[in-house]
């Protein structure tokens, strides 16, 4: 297994940067939530929407398990069991498998669909938050660690050193790897082929997460704590662009490419906000009331239906998209 350290500057100790941004306490919510609410297990929050099969992965705490949705019906097919519990959940590919970051245990875990079977659960850093696939390599951020972790046919092949306390990670198809610090404020971007980190980016006020849109080869960021959406430059050096102001405390994203849609969960109001990216500015085309304490979303691109879960309430929030209309 190879370590891998690259200089680069900009970044402080952990001793004098600020706590790291975190979702807003929701309120109860005041509007009735738009589309279908279904019960999924307790405090769902990572969701991963699979286009090739139709179905919803969730992540649920204590006990510890990935329940598989049918995304049409809401039902749940069945429950698997984790090792620990789960944070957020990305497909490696469309057709699976998931990839479950088992943060107590130290372990990303992939999960095939349909059948829900674990096919490998491989030991990485401390406390992994979120993971991505570059390729046949798995990109896995260890927030406790200051660490990447690369996975390749089954075993870590290379720890990157990362910025402190990496939380949201993502990749731009097989070019290049995302991680936002959610303790060092800052996007870093790596060469997913070489390994090799490519620079940092100022990420506001209290990133959290970050989306790629390989339609433009633009990383979308959650400034949380700054009420705004980042998003950076098609270049390979990484230089945020501009911003969207989003108050309300933006949290989870998902990205729908084919139909140039981001949708952002707003946890201090309990909304949602689509955001339409098929122009030159983006714009926010409205917000929408979801379940209370909406810390996860995710999005089918075949059908353009949108998966919200209720950290607080134990429920997956079904949108179609004429629902909206």
């Amino acid at each position: 297994m190879l370590s891998l350290a690259f200089a680069l500057a900009g970044c402080g100790s952990a001793e004098e940067l600020p706590p790291p941004a975190e979702p807003a306490v929701s309120p109860s919510p005041s509007a009735e939530p738009v589309g279908r609410v279904v019960e999924v297990g307790n405090q769902p929050e990572g969701v991963a929407a699979d286009p090739q099969t139709g179905l919803v992965a969730v992540g649920l705490r204590n006990p510890d398990e990935l329940a598989i949705v049918d995304g049409r019906t809401g039902d749940v097919e069945r429950r698997v069991r984790l090792p620990e519990s789960p944070r957020h959940l990305q497909l490696a590919a469309p057709g699976g498998p998931v990839l479950v970051p088992a943060e107590r245990a130290n372990m990303l875990v992939e999960v095939s669909l349909p059948d829900g079977q674990t096919r490998t659960s491989t030991p990485v850093g401390d406390f992994p938050h979120d993971a991505t696939a570059a390729g046949e390599r798995r990109f896995v951020a260890n927030e406790f660690g200051d660490t990447v972790s690369v996975i390749e046919d089954g075993r870590v092949e290379a720890t990157l050193e990362a910025p402190v306390q990496p939380g949201g990670i993502a990749a731009l198809d097989t070019d290049r790897v995302g991680v936002v610090a959610v303790r060092d404020n800052v996007l870093r971007v790596y060469d997913a082929g070489t390994l090799r980190p490519l620079g940092d980016a100022r990420a506001g006020a209290g990133p959290t997460h970050v989306v790629a849109d390989p339609s433009t080869g633009r990383f979308w960021v959650a400034d949380t704590r700054g009420g705004a959406l980042l998003f950076s430059t098609r270049t390979r050096q990484p230089q945020l662009l501009d911003r969207v102001n989003l108050p309300g405390s933006p949290y989870a994203m998902a990205i729908d490419s084919p139909n140039r849609r981001l949708w952002v969960t707003l946890t201090a109001t309990n909304e949602l906000a689509e955001i339409d990216l098929g122009r030159e500015e983006p714009r926010v085309l409205g917000t929408y009331p979801t379940v209370r304490q909406p810390n996860g979303v995710a999005v089918d691109t075949n059908t353009g239906r949108v998966f919200v879960a209720s950290r607080t309430d134990g429920t997956l929030q079904i949108i179609d998209p004429g629902d909206l209309e």
